[in-house]
């Protein structure tokens, strides 16, 4: 059953991604999500294309992507959070809470606009969950690299509701 959030990402065109291609010989020996509770830790997500595969733009933002490409990027890894939290939960319906979200940006020298390309996260959650449960606490910082050399990488918190799939 689709829910009013899956709903909403229909009626925006948007498509939650398969999950994240590995690549060969990489193995990452952690949980995409852990659900202690009502408390929800995600690690940290890539941008993704709808099949898996990491998106294609990748670089330092200030100097091989523009602020509106970070931006897309980081929508992208949002989308990416929130197929692992699909999965998990079975309804995005169960969020109740985004309580924090940690945006890393693989920044040129000397850029210093991690907030705006962050706000593709903090945008689309609150755009989809409404400012009550969407609204968050965020970190958007610089760094001198990320993994697969992506444009952003991010991480949340979430609570949910105490009934399982």
């Amino acid at each position: 059953m689709t829910g009013k959030v899956e709903q909403k990402l229909g009626e925006k065109g948007l498509e939650l991604p398969a999950p994240m291609q590995v690549p060969p010989g990489l193995v990452l020996p952690f949980s995409w999500c852990k659900v202690i509770g009502k408390r929800v830790t995600l690690s940290g997500h890539l941008p993704l294309s709808s099949d898996g595969s990491l998106w294609p733009v990748t670089g330092k933002v200030g100097t091989d992507v523009d602020i509106e490409q970070g931006y897309v990027a980081a929508q992208q890894a949002t989308l990416g959070m929130l197929a692992t939290l699909q999965r998990e939960l079975g309804s995005l319906d169960r969020i109740d809470n985004w309580v924090k979200i940690f945006g890393m940006v693989n920044t040129a020298a000397g850029f210093h606009q991690t907030a705006p390309v962050i706000n593709g996260c903090s945008d689309l959650l609150i755009d989809l969950f409404g400012d009550c449960i969407g609204s968050h606490t965020r970190s958007a910082v610089g760094f001198a690299e990320l993994p697969f050399n992506c444009p952003v990488e991010i991480e949340g918190e979430l609570t949910i509701d105490g009934e399982s799939k």
